[in-house]
């Protein structure tokens, strides 16, 4: 007997920088309803759902920017979600800053969490490749400072059973990696799902910009079909705080095909009746256990990078510490 689950991506407009995290909750709630109507199962919503995309700039006031954390999940400000969404039997994806006390510091992390359909929270993930620069650039009219403000996630790539699939989590650019992806499908992974905040525009890479929704969409086409997944991804889209966000948010089939694509650059529902029982027969295809060749991939662990990865490492604990950015 096949499988089906109704999923969504549920796409975010804008959250400008005076929004409160109550007033985003209630946006959240309308489309878990929305979901509820249209017999949705599970939705996604974006990367960061609760705030603006605060890394576009260098804010030397560590109180504001600590209250776009959070240390618990569900927070008082996103309990009613919750609530709503087991009330409606309805799972969830949710991207958000997290405030960590690990090893006796306070640690921060761009996290995601995923919310099964009565509420209970099944798991958690931290962005492992975090993008951009740990140093202030004025010059530049749109930054990406994540670096300064994020650590790198340390909870690898796990996947999490539910009673409808075997789903992973990633974040943003983690979907461009295809080790995201081989990591969690070969720990059994049917569907992955993720949220970003991509900006339309790169100002460091302006040559890049005609192509950014085809390299949005190619990297998880391609990852699809090679790891026979299922993919959702939600967007932050619109105008937020004078910057274009990218939108697209949408569904990919194992086959590679997009099945499903916003069409504004709103809050919007995006759902499809996926065929779970695809993943699996994608996966057969390719079989893993036959053809994969693990003898010849000892390059892809060899350990580059690290001097680099440190210093942004320290940037990020100066900033948060009180220090300057390198």
């Amino acid at each position: 007997m096949a499988r089906y689950l109704t999923m969504a991506a549920a796409q975010l407009g804008p959250i400008s920088r005076g929004d409160s995290k109550a007033s985003v909750v209630q946006r959240l709630i309308a489309l878990i309803r929305q979901a509820h109507e249209r017999a949705v199962e599970f939705v996604v919503f974006p990367e960061m759902a609760l705030t603006t995309f605060f890394p576009r700039w260098y804010i030397d006031d560590r109180d504001a920017v600590d209250a776009y954390f959070d240390s618990t999940m569900p927070s008082p400000e996103t309990l009613p979600l919750f609530e709503e969404a087991a009330r409606r039997r309805v799972g969830f994806y949710l991207g958000y800053c997290e405030r960590a006390e690990e090893g006796n510091r306070i640690r921060r992390f761009n996290s995601s969490v995923l919310v099964d359909r009565d509420g209970k929270l099944l798991g958690k993930y931290r962005k492992v490749h975090v993008p951009g620069a740990s140093e202030n650039d004025p010059t530049l009219p749109l930054q990406h400072l994540e670096k300064l403000y994020f650590e790198d996630g340390n909870l690898g790539f796990p996947v999490f059973k539910t009673a409808s699939a075997t789903i992973g989590m990633a974040i943003c650019n983690d979907r461009r990696w295809p080790e995201t992806y081989r990591t969690m499908a070969l720990k059994g992974a049917e569907v992955v799902v993720l949220g970003y905040n991509s900006p339309a525009q790169m100002p460091d890479w302006p040559d890049q910009n005609a192509l950014r929704a085809f390299h949005h969409l190619v990297c998880m086409q391609s990852a699809a079909y090679q790891n026979g997944l299922w993919i959702v991804a939600s967007a932050k889209a619109g105008r937020e705080d004078g910057f274009d966000l990218l939108g697209h948010s949408c569904i990919i089939a194992p086959s590679g095909e997009v099945v499903a694509l916003s069409s504004t650059l709103a809050d919007e529902l995006v759902p499809y009746r996926c065929d779970i029982d695809l993943a699996p027969y994608y996966k057969s295809f390719h079989d893993f256990e036959r053809n994969r060749r693990p003898d010849q991939y000892e390059g892809l662990l060899a350990a580059r990078g690290n001097q680099r990865s440190r210093a942004d490492a320290e940037a990020c604990r100066r900033y948060w510490d009180g220090g300057e950015p390198a």
